[in-house]
């Protein structure tokens, strides 16, 4: 039972059975008020904060009041940002909280005040990092089991992904996010630490999360989380208020002279890491999903978050103490800082440049050896250690890798934009043919064999390799580069078609083990010295025709040509060679066989040589 007693200074409030604390900051608010289905009680100001305590599991709101000429809005019931979790009423509609709509109060989201499960702690996986992007409701969707879609059945994927090669599992957003927002990847986040509901069997998203990360901690997998820390779901001054918005705007968002919001996420806002609020909330949901047992976080527009320098390099000492992974997509809409121009190079970062000049070398694109060079041994014109770089050729937005093989431009009508969503710079090549549908044979099997080039390239790169769920057996989306909004079979995992690609999936994974089987793939150092640079004869071919090259390492000796043609190539190493891999082969993997010193590579192929089995 709520209970209120009034002094002589102010309302104070108690329950009994007190068991988790509110600070709600809110400096230019005169009151701020919590609401209950027993009732409501003002909080308690302490400096720019509001302080209070709710009896475990009560549904909570808030409701603050400010200066005329804010957004304080008694029309509003707003969520706690510091909420652990969130229930949404079964009428709930995001409409209700915009500017023009009027009370909100019995259909608002509400926080729930319990507890954040007790402390795990992270576990770096024992093998080479192979990252795996996935979206938690997209990879088991289409499984045939009553609780597809959920963090849950995510652990039955775990030891196929194990056997794969993976030892990173990076999940889309699982912050909690409006339901009723039409954004599929989850990157509209509404509370910065909690855990999205909708993807969860039962009541409790958190353990449930939590339970994802020990179960794949068994299998020798990391988890990493893609955070959302740069803007919110409150888009614009034309987007709902829920909570930043109504409780402290010009603190919380970065706003322009004329008091309009920034926009440089092209999401509506971004936050403001000038306010020290702003930093501690940002930690704080770091600190909640670390003590759930994950090992990294990938920062979506991290730029927007090194607007402020320091609190990056801050965050990175966090990491240090955590002893967790930070990766920076060091892009946004208007800066970027890719490489050494990123603030602190503890981070490790994605790496565009190698997904591009990677795309441009895969399709045939003239003049790429220089590019090449570097991309393959790891970036270091960007960076400072070879693992820093998270080599990618694909991720969520974007291209999967068959549709990269399969579609010469982006096929985006169903989002509804009218095609003027997505990039239209994919880098890519359909082979001779738009799409599926009546795709020759001839056509089909240079799709295959462009599919073993792309893990081919990815895979003996230096530095940190990354790929997308399905990728290992040519999921596709249809040519739909930007499938924000599909929540649908466009972004669900096709198990049926497994069993078509079940060869590609065989190759990858025993290309994963060559890697694994090869240190100076997985080294920490440099190559250095220990990488020579070749052509099909003498030196490598840097002029705007070539499109080939070759490479050798202590072990290996690769020949690539992207060529339309067959090369012959002269092996200049001495060794007694062996053919490992012929990516013109189905099977992409040979039977060893002695290499000859001339070594004819066939049309857009790729040759691998190593040294015989002791």
């Amino acid at each position: 039972m709520l209970r209120v007693e009034v002094g002589d200074a102010a309302c104070r409030w108690s329950w009994h059975d007190v068991a988790v604390k509110l600070r709600i900051y809110s400096p230019e608010a005169t009151d701020v008020r919590v609401t209950t289905d027993a009732g409501e009680a003002g909080l308690l100001r302490s400096g720019d904060h509001w302080i209070g305590e709710v009896e475990d599991g009560v549904e909570y709101g808030l409701v603050a009041s400010g200066p005329a000429g804010t957004r304080f809005s008694a029309d509003r019931t707003l969520v706690d940002p510091l909420a652990t979790t969130v229930r949404f009423h079964e009428e709930h509609d995001r409409d209700a909280a915009r500017p023009d709509a009027g009370p909100n109060h019995r259909i608002a989201p509400r926080a729930v005040a319990v507890p954040w499960p007790e402390a795990r702690p992270p576990s770096r996986t024992t093998r080479p990092l192979v990252v795996y992007e996935a979206h938690v409701r997209g990879m088991t969707r289409l499984r045939d089991r009553p609780d597809a879609g959920t963090y849950q059945a995510l652990i039955d994927e775990l030891p196929r992904l194990r056997t794969l090669g993976v030892s990173a599992l990076e999940l889309l957003p699982v912050h909690q996010f409006d339901p009723d927002e039409v954004n599929y990847w989850g990157y509209m986040a509404l509370i910065f630490g909690s855990v999205h509901r909708q993807y969860a069997a039962g009541d409790d998203a958190n353990r449930e999360l939590a339970d994802l990360v020990a179960a794949a901690h068994e299998h020798d997998i990391e988890v990493w989380l893609d955070v959302v820390f740069n803007h919110t779901t409150e888009e614009d001054e034309y987007g709902p208020t829920y909570n930043f918005r109504g409780l402290a705007d010009s603190q919380w968002y970065a706003l322009d002279p004329d008091h309009t919001y920034v926009n440089d996420a092209g999401c509506g806002n971004i936050v403001d890491t000038d306010t020290a609020a702003v930093r501690r909330l940002i930690i704080t949901a770091l600190d909640r999903f670390a003590d759930l047992g994950v090992d990294g976080f990938r920062f979506d527009l991290a730029t927007i978050l090194a607007r402020n320098p320091d609190f990056v390099r801050s965050i990175g000492d966090w990491a240090e103490r955590r002893d967790v992974r930070l990766v920076a997509e060091a892009w946004d809409v208007v800066r970027y800082e890719v490489g050494r121009a990123w603030p602190d190079q503890r981070w490790m970062q994605w790496n565009d440049r190698f997904r591009d000049d990677v795309r441009g070398f895969l399709r045939g694109e003239g003049g790429l050896v220089p590019a090449m060079m570097q991309r393959l041994q790891g970036s270091p014109d960007l960076f400072d250690a070879p693992s820093k770089s998270v080599n990618f050729l694909t991720a969520h937005d974007g291209f999967t890798m068959f549709d990269l093989v399969a579609y010469d431009r982006k096929h985006n009508d169903a989002n509804g934009w009218g095609g003027r969503d997505g990039t239209d710079d994919n880098r890519s090549w359909n082979s001779g043919w738009e799409g599926e549908d009546g795709a020759p044979e001839d056509v089909q099997t240079l799709r295959r064999r462009q599919l073993r080039n792309a893990w081919t390239l990815l895979l003996l790169s230096h530095g940190t390799p990354m790929a997308v769920a399905g990728d290992e057996f040519a999921r596709t989306q249809h040519g739909n580069n930007n499938p924000y909004n599909q929540d649908n079979e466009t972004t669900w995992v096709d198990w049926a078609r497994r069993g078509d690609w079940i060869a590609l999936e065989q190759f990858v994974e025993r290309l994963t083990a060559f890697r694994a089987a090869n240190p100076v793939l997985v080294q920490s150092d440099w190559w250095g010295e220990d990488i020579e640079w070749f052509g099909v004869s003498g030196g490598p071919d840097c002029e705007s025709h070539s499109r080939s090259l070759a490479w050798h390492l202590p072990g290996l000796y690769v020949m690539a040509n992207m060529w339309w043609e067959p090369l012959d190539f002269q092996v200049q190493a001495p060794g007694a060679w062996v053919k490992r891999i012929d990516t013109a082969e189905e099977t992409g993997f040979i039977r060893p066989a002695a290499s000859t010193p001339i070594v004819t590579v066939g049309p857009r192929s790729i040759i691998v040589l190593g040294l015989p089995d002791d």
